[in-house]
């Protein structure tokens, strides 16, 4: 099919720019969907990768889905979507999201983490004793509340249920300098997809995780300011010579809450375009 210019940005059928460091990505014209009736909670739904799982399971599937943000509710405008608003300093607030999202959906069959952050920007040597606890807190903790509380509510439920946890490709190759503490935690959510894939088989309750590499969801420009030169060059190192969109990244995360997904679980699903290679 023919592209247009790398420079240009043009609109994709969600409705979502294309940054040109995607280019060429040509959406297909189908998405994949689950099963009828689920109640799934995002929690990070409005960042970049977390709104176009929103998107296309509201484009595709016929479920509830729990939409949280940190701040200010989500703006999705389907009475599919329950905007859930909470700021997670700790394992209670951890349980608090869980609990309001059952209270208002009845259930929860699923939940997609993908809130997070990359607060500290410098050498790790110069990192301090509290700037190491907050970025742990924030990338290590917080999931681990997060999927212990949902898989104890399924569990109570006896029907099963799908977790899907994130990693960093980075973090098999020790990180960089300036996100080494961030891949550290990330490293250890790997640990984290086995033990509790292990634990919640018997309840068939599968918990998975997806290893993004390079994806253009806009977190490298919030948490890090990097540029549109800074962000191309970077796709430049990926032997696709792209970034990843974030619908790849959403449609591989609703693939795997579909039924086809069922005998998948305790893996970290890389999508890298090929980095590290």
């Amino acid at each position: 099919m023919d592209h247009p210019d790398k420079g240009a940005t043009i609109m994709n059928s969600s409705e979502q720019p294309t940054p040109p460091w995607t280019l060429p990505f040509g959406r297909p014209d189908w998405v994949p969907h689950v099963t009828d009736g689920m109640s799934i909670l995002v929690t990070g739904a409005s960042g970049g990768i977390g709104s176009a799982v929103v998107r296309m399971l509201l484009e595709g599937s016929n479920c509830t889905i729990g939409a949280h943000s940190r701040e200010t509710p989500c703006a999705f405008d389907d009475d599919r979507v329950i905007p859930l608003v909470q700021n997670f300093s700790n394992a209670d607030d951890c349980d608090r999201i869980i609990d309001s999202f059952v209270n208002a959906a009845g259930r929860i069959d699923a939940l997609v983490c993908l809130s997070g952050a990359l607060h500290y920007a410098d050498h790790w040597m110069n990192i301090s004793e509290e700037e190491w606890t907050k970025e742990m807190q924030t990338t290590l903790d917080q999931p681990f509340f997060l999927a212990r509380a949902a898989m104890r509510q399924m569990k109570k439920q006896a029907s099963g249920g799908r977790i899907i946890l994130t990693g960093t490709e980075s973090a098999l190759h020790g990180g960089s300098p300036i996100s080494f503490p961030y891949a550290v935690a990330k490293r250890g959510t790997e640990c984290m997809v086995q033990g509790m894939a292990r634990e919640g088989a018997p309840s068939d309750i599968l918990v998975n995780g997806l290893r993004f590499g390079f994806i253009a969801s806009g977190f490298h420009e919030r948490w890090h300011d990097r540029t549109p030169t800074q962000m191309a060059e970077r796709s430049e190192l990926v032997p696709l010579k792209r970034g990843g969109h974030v619908d790849e990244a959403a449609a591989l995360t609703v693939f795997l809450l579909s039924d086809w997904a069922r005998f998948i679980t305790g893996q970290m699903i890389p999508l890298t375009g090929g980095d590290w290679l």
